[in-house]
């Protein structure tokens, strides 16, 4: 082995050895970050945790809070990162499994932003945890292709398989970034549209009809300004679609004019406000409160807890009654029939006593006891009383009265009369 052999093998071997020297620097960089950072997570979230507990946080705040408990490890650990590989290169020790480290810590940080974000905006489902889990496998392969080093090769391939339509060039990856930011957008519209309901309905100046009109109004809005800004930012010129759009809209209106006609019925119930949440209505054979109002249908719940739903378009062009338009005060009539042998005001007197067995009902106005007729069988008494609260049902209060007047009229001999007819048989004198 002659010098130059021995040379080439001694730097062989300290460059090694100088390789084998910067790994343990960096890992063992990391492991202190790692380290300092769960120690600090650790005391931000119990910190958290009795800050949230002491007062309750809403809206923004609440939201901000929570997602910092997602976010703050991942972030403290590449800012104790970034500060090792300056103190690293500062000693000429190159970083290449630090480098590695971070594009996997921002994936991380990423995927936390996302899911929180999604179960915060939409109720939790299989679906969604699908989706949570799809997102975050397609966050981990761009991370690995960017690794490798194929992913701007995968991009521009993808690039390439163009279509233009006028002025506009669409490829795979303007489709793929537009579903990208249109998720963004949409995510942000449904959480904002979330906060406008819920500070909507924490107010006392606007009516439970007016909350819900502004909750959907915002929702429509804020959705179509995420489509068109999303379709702005992958560069696709929207006068261009106008043609095309009005097309499709003359096509969709003639096959989904019913479902148009309740979606705008369902904003003419909600600006008009003739019928809101609470509402007491009766349409057709049925009857119930109105528990929501929705862009398509309402839902009437009825005394059994039998949901209903009523299209909005019927709500329009039928006859509606509704119990609690501007007034909640209803009058109910309790018809009873008395012998003529009776004693008619000492009955009157006892039927306006029984009102007192359900508290329900009303002193002011005064119930009040009324001679209709005289029927065939009996005297025809109507009991006339109010409630305030139609929404707990009729039914059981004329129950409850009735059993009074029954119990009352048998304890004072007062009778309640049935069908009867007197027949008179006449016998005829033949004579021949």
């Amino acid at each position: 082995m002659n010098n130059l052999d021995l040379l080439q093998k001694f730097l062989s071997d300290k460059l090694q050895n100088l390789l084998v020297i910067d790994s343990v620097w960096q890992l063992a960089v990391l492991l202190i970050v790692f380290v300092i950072a769960w120690k600090l997570n650790r005391q931000w979230s119990k910190r958290l945790t009795a800050h949230l507990g002491e007062k309750e946080q809403r809206g923004v705040s609440r939201f901000l809070l929570r997602g910092s408990s997602y976010l703050i490890f991942p972030i403290i650990t590449l800012l104790f990162i970034y500060i090792g590989v300056i103190g690293l290169r500062f000693y000429n020790i190159a970083t290449p499994i630090v480098d590695i480290v971070i594009p996997l810590l921002l994936s991380l940080a990423i995927i936390r932003v996302t899911v929180y974000s999604l179960r915060r905006a939409f109720t939790k489902t299989q679906n969604l945890r699908a989706w949570e889990g799809f997102i975050s496998i397609s966050i981990w392969g761009l991370v690995a292709l960017h690794l490798l080093g194929w992913l701007p090769d995968i991009l521009n391939t993808l690039d390439s398989a163009a279509m233009t339509f006028g002025d506009n060039r669409v490829s795979i990856l303007s489709v793929a970034k537009f579903i990208i930011i249109a998720g963004i957008y949409i995510v942000a519209a449904r959480w904002l549209s979330m906060l406008i309901e819920q500070r909507a309905k924490r107010s006392k100046v606007i009516s439970s009809s007016m909350q819900v009109g502004l909750s959907k109004f915002s929702t429509v809005i804020l959705y179509s300004i995420a489509i068109i800004v999303a379709l702005n930012s992958v560069g696709i010129d929207l006068t261009t679609l106008t043609v095309f759009g009005g097309a499709i809209g003359v096509g969709l209106g003639f096959g989904l004019q019913r479902i148009a006609s309740n979606f705008i019925s369902g904003f003419i119930l909600l600006f008009d406000r003739s019928i809101k949440p609470g509402d007491v209505i009766s349409i057709g054979n049925r009857f119930g409160w109105v528990v929501a109002l929705h862009a398509r249908y309402i839902v009437v719940k009825d005394r059994d807890g039998v949901e209903t739903l009523i299209p909005n378009e019927n709500i329009i062009t039928s006859e509606v009654t509704n119990w609690s338009y501007s007034d909640k005060h209803v009058r109910v009539k309790v018809p009873v029939q008395v012998s003529y042998d009776d004693d008619v005001e000492q009955a009157m007197q006892l039927m306006l006593d029984a009102c007192n067995v359900s508290p329900r009902v009303l002193q002011k106005p005064e119930p009040t006891v009324r001679l209709t007729s005289f029927a065939d069988s009996g005297i025809e008494l109507e009991l006339r009383l109010w409630l305030d609260d139609p929404e707990q049902g009729v039914g059981s209060v004329k129950s409850d009265i009735n059993l009074a007047i029954w119990k009352a009229f048998k304890e004072n001999a007062i009778t309640i009369p049935f069908p009867q007819r007197d027949v008179h048989l006449i016998k005829d004198t033949l004579t021949d």
